[in-house]
């Protein structure tokens, strides 16, 4: 799985508004809390607004809050609004690819890996990022020390 750096800045920003327990912060003040850049994080909060992960406030005290609790809030919300699905094979989902001869199988495979993608990033919350409690079979992976060996 490839991870833009538009999801991961989206992110990051998300977990800065979740840590200030309600906010608003302005998009400046989220930029300069992880460093990123203010131009490119004004995009990426407006896909967050219109995909209702935030909304803005405008005036002195406006700026940015979660549209909802961070707990009801999930990884894979955040890639979806903006990245799109989890996992595309060609731009399309993968229950509707087919394919024939020695690759006729390769459809169930692109499942399994949306399932696994699914089972880590539906459950994970940006509360438990922030807490540092992810979910036990998150936790499972990252203890295994072969998930830190690059291949």
């Amino acid at each position: 799985m490839h991870i833009s750096a538009k999801v991961e800045y989206a992110v990051r920003a998300l977990l800065v508004l979740t840590a200030a327990d309600g906010g608003p912060l302005s998009g400046v003040a989220l930029s300069q809390a992880q460093e990123l850049p203010p131009k490119f994080l004004d995009g990426i909060l407006a896909e967050l607004r219109r995909s209702h992960i935030i909304v803005s406030q405008r005036g002195a005290e406006g700026g940015y809050r979660l549209a909802r609790d961070a707990s009801a809030i999930t990884l894979a919300d955040i890639i979806r609004a903006i990245d799109g699905p989890l996992a595309a094979v060609r731009g399309e989902h993968p229950e509707v690819t087919s394919y024939g001869g020695a690759a006729e199988h390769l459809q169930d495979v692109w499942i399994a890996v949306r399932a696994t993608l699914r089972s880590v990033l539906e459950t994970t919350t940006l509360a438990d990022v922030v807490a540092g409690k992810l979910p036990p079979h998150v936790k499972k992976l990252v203890a295994d020390p072969d998930s830190w060996v690059s291949r």
